[in-house]
């Protein structure tokens, strides 16, 4: 009974270390795409259910899916700005449209993903990190003055609360060690939440009106629709996605010393495009690995597949509980752009760190990311700079994300990948330099 307690305490520990990232996703989309308290209610409800149920498809290790590491899961960040420009394009039904295209294509190349992640090396991924970062901070910024349009925009209040959210986050983020610290923004949230209260700010009625248990409904808002440059936007966020889960596997694969195999891999990507096909076909979200658990494995010293199993199936149990996702869908606006704040800026923060490896390596890709994150932003800036062009043509110019990740792509080839008469000469050099050094070796 003792050791049972004592896993359920740990499961619970990992639900707790990745439940802000897990409930934010769809508030912040859901808001941004303007969804009543009913719509929103269920798409917190089905996130945190199908979060579980991703985790579970990859700690199972069998013949076709699953990397069989502790790994949890939840929806990716870098989703969210792609996700609200989609919707605000196409229509939601176009945002599940794409994720359920993206995920049979993360399925169908999984077994040789491996060859292709030569085409994302950290100058890519990097530069598409911070594009998506940077995109991101115009909502947190809207959503801390109350919310686009809101009529008490910018007042007093709100940005006393969005400010003295992030306030506490950041008190914490600094005094705080551990568990604590792993769990800063939920905390901040919480925070600005009770403050909310006590302002007289927080209407309860979405708790009151939701129902105990509710089942899970396929395309719970409508059938899907399908736009190729909605799409080729979301399969460039799963590549993304991938890129990262392929560290934190590694990473997993060093804490609980188990060697990961190409089988593996191909096994953990499958499970992963398997969990975003979920996401489409439930109108939830793409499924990514969380890092921040994996912090907590390192941090605790437990590495059992069975604590992540117990984590799971809570997550699982909470997604049919409409009254805990109600909850969570009175946080006021501005509370959670406070929060946003942090987390947008820590996947900017994430985005330079991996380019900070590479961009004195070589003038070429100083290049790569002046012209892809140029681009991007402003495209995101002014999008209609590229009206004029042929709708074809518009598939990749329509949105600052895809602009500016398919010119590093493209230029990453052509700087990085194609031979050039420049690294020819320095190989000749390097060549002739070898000769001299061996020749005068043999002299002596």
């Amino acid at each position: 009974m003792k050791k049972s307690l004592g896993a359920a305490a740990l499961g619970f520990q990992h639900l707790l270390a990745m439940y802000a990232g897990a409930i934010l996703v769809p508030l912040i989309v859901g808001d941004a795409l303007g969804l009543s308290s009913e719509q929103l209610t269920y798409l917190v409800a089905i996130d945190i259910l199908l979060c579980g149920v991703a985790t579970i498809l990859q700690i199972v290790n069998n013949r076709f899916f699953g990397i069989g590491l502790p790994v949890v899961l939840g929806c990716t960040f870098t989703a969210v700005g792609p996700m609200i420009a989609i919707g605000g394009e196409y229509g939601i039904s176009a945002i599940y449209g794409s994720i359920l295209v993206s995920g049979l294509i993360v399925v169908l190349i999984s077994g040789f993903f491996g060859s292709l992640v030569r085409f994302f090396p950290p100058v890519v991924t990097g530069s598409v990190v911070t594009i998506i970062g940077i995109t991101l901070i115009p909502v947190a910024i809207n959503n801390m003055g109350g919310g686009q349009g809101a009529s008490d925009f910018g007042s007093l209040q709100n940005i006393a609360l969005s400010f003295g959210t992030l306030l506490v986050i950041v008190l914490i983020y600094k005094f705080a060690t551990g568990f604590l610290k792993a769990i800063s923004i939920l905390l901040g949230i919480a925070a600005g939440t009770i403050a909310a209260i006590f302002m007289g700010i927080v209407d309860f009625a979405a708790i009151s009106e939701a129902s105990y248990f509710h089942m899970v409904e396929p395309f719970y808002f409508g059938a899907p629709t399908f736009e190729w440059s909605a799409i080729l936007t979301m399969t460039l966020v799963a590549m993304v996605s991938l890129v990262e889960s392929t560290g934190t596997y590694f990473a997993l694969s060093d804490i609980t010393e188990k060697k990961l195999t190409e089988k593996d891999l191909a096994k953990g990507y499958r499970a992963e495009g398997l969990a975003i096909i979920l996401g489409g076909i439930f109108n939830s979200f793409p499924y990514t690995t969380f890092s921040q658990n994996v912090g907590l494995i390192q941090m605790s010293g437990v590495k059992s597949r069975k604590i992540i199993l117990i984590t799971g199936l809570m997550l699982i149990t909470l997604g049919f509980l409409p009254k805990v996702a109600a909850a969570t869908t009175i946080i006021p606006t501005a509370v959670l752009g406070g929060a946003m704040i942090a987390m947008f800026g820590m996947v900017i923060s994430q985005g330079i760190k991996m380019l900070s490896k590479v961009i004195s390596a070589t003038p070429e890709n100083s290049m790569i990311i002046a012209c892809s994150v140029g681009l991007g932003l402003g495209v995101t800036v002014v999008p209609e700079i590229f009206a004029q062009l042929p709708s074809s043509l518009q598939i990749l110019t329509s949105n600052g994300i895809v602009a500016g990740s398919v010119t590093a792509i493209v230029l990453n080839i052509l700087f990085n990948m194609l031979p050039s008469k420049a690294k020819a000469a320095n190989a000749k050099k390097e060549n002739v330099s070898v000769a001299v050094a061996k020749n005068a070796a043999h002299n002596n």
